[in-house]
């Protein structure tokens, strides 16, 4: 493998956005194969993937470019859409889906931020995907600017070999960064599930309102995880996740309601929750209420099927909130793996970004305050919230 591709699958590798930006166009597109390539005159190398119906293609492999549709985008340097290929006047005798054996498809073309091509967003599906209906296109070239300006910073960074940048540039770089998350990938999502929610008012036919549901389901989820990005990406690039301070007169009720959503969300599991009065608390209460759904989405995944508890009290001049699930004790080597982003069991095939319990570890950061847990076979797993009343 030639030396500079070498040099590029590690620049994508530790762009850490890159996991969640395939994610996002799986989820918001139905496209089970996602993948950053490097594309040349002469090959098409993978430097990230995302691949839920075994495709076979790992980080490194290449093909033939001459195979590929993204040696047209070379050529071309527009975005090509498919929907159906069997049905597409232009594709549906074309050599590589033949090849390979996928319905739909999207690909944009990446370039450096000096105009130079890199390379391609891909993603396929066996499946026919209606695609030429979601406008897509803006978030799939907004993901492609993010890869380029993430792509000079790593290159920048291998150049002057662990030099810090200056802090200007940087705070830049970190502004594009959250400006394209925060604006270029919420508009079109916003326009998808507009356009789903007037599907529904409108139409009588139960296969379009079938649709216009997955797409609401689809679009949500997708939002989402944007919202999850942005927030890594502030409390990682920026001074923590931002916070709106009141005079919290009602935090109780903000917790008893997410109990309450989650519970619906989970029917089948029993949440029990003890959340006494706690007065007034100088708090953003829409982060803690964030906090608290992120402990209890976890306990109710990942625990076992038991109950899981919910306690919030003020103590001692401290804010106490806890959340406690049953199931097979977390050994410490990965208990102190636990706040960190992206990480999960290697054995979890669950969906997910692993940015739950990293994100609420930094709510809780912000309120001066912070997370522990603990785990054992006798009282579970419990992971307890702690701020100062005075913070």
């Amino acid at each position: 493998m030639d030396r500079s591709i070498t040099a590029d699958i590690s620049a994508i590798s530790r762009i850490n956005a890159v996991p969640a930006i395939l994610q996002v166009i799986s989820e918001t597109t139905g496209l089970r194969f996602a993948a950053v390539a490097r594309v040349t005159e002469n090959s098409w190398t993978a430097c990230a993937v995302l691949d839920r119906i075994n495709f076979g293609l790992q980080v490194g492999s290449e093909l033939d470019v001459a195979t590929t549709l993204c040696h047209e985008i070379r050529a071309s340097h527009e975005t090509i859409i498919i929907s159906k290929v069997s049905e597409d006047g232009r594709y549906c005798n074309h050599h590589t889906p033949k090849m390979y054996g996928f319905e739909s498809y999207i690909s944009t073309p990446v370039f450096r931020t000096d105009g130079s091509f890199f390379g391609t967003v891909c993603a396929l599906d066996p499946l026919p995907a209606n695609l030429s209906k979601l406008p897509i296109q803006t978030m799939m070239e907004s993901f492609a600017k993010l890869l380029a300006i993430q792509l000079e910073a790593e290159e920048q960074f291998e150049a002057t070999e662990a030099a810090l940048l200056d802090a200007q540039q940087t705070a830049e770089l970190r502004e594009q960064f959250i400006a394209l998350l925060g604006h270029d990938l919420r508009n079109p999502l916003s326009s998808i599930l507009s356009g789903a929610q007037l599907l529904l008012r409108r139409s009588k036919d139960a296969s379009i309102t079938g649709i216009a549901e997955h797409m609401l389901t689809a679009t949500r989820r997708a939002s989402r995880l944007v919202d999850a990005v942005l927030d890594f990406a502030r409390g990682r690039l920026g001074n923590g996740i931002p916070l709106q301070r009141t005079q919290c007169h009602d935090l109780h009720h903000a917790l008893t309601h997410i109990v309450s959503e989650m519970q619906s969300a989970y029917p089948q599991r029993a949440i029990e929750a003890d959340i006494a009065p706690l007065g007034v608390i100088h708090c953003d209460a829409d982060r803690l209420a964030q906090l608290l759904s992120n402990l209890l989405a976890n306990a109710l995944v990942h625990g076992a099927a038991g109950r899981v508890l919910v306690r919030a009290v003020c103590e001692n001049g401290r804010l106490l909130l806890s959340v406690n699930n049953q199931g097979e004790p977390i050994s410490p080597d990965r208990l102190a793996q636990l706040f960190k982003p992206y990480w999960r069991e290697a054995s979890n095939t669950r969906s997910g970004l692993g940015l739950g319990l990293y994100i609420a570890n930094e709510i809780a950061a912000s309120h001066g305050g912070s997370m522990q847990v603990t785990s054992t076979a006798e009282a579970g797993t419990t992971f307890t919230f702690s701020m100062p009343m005075d913070a």
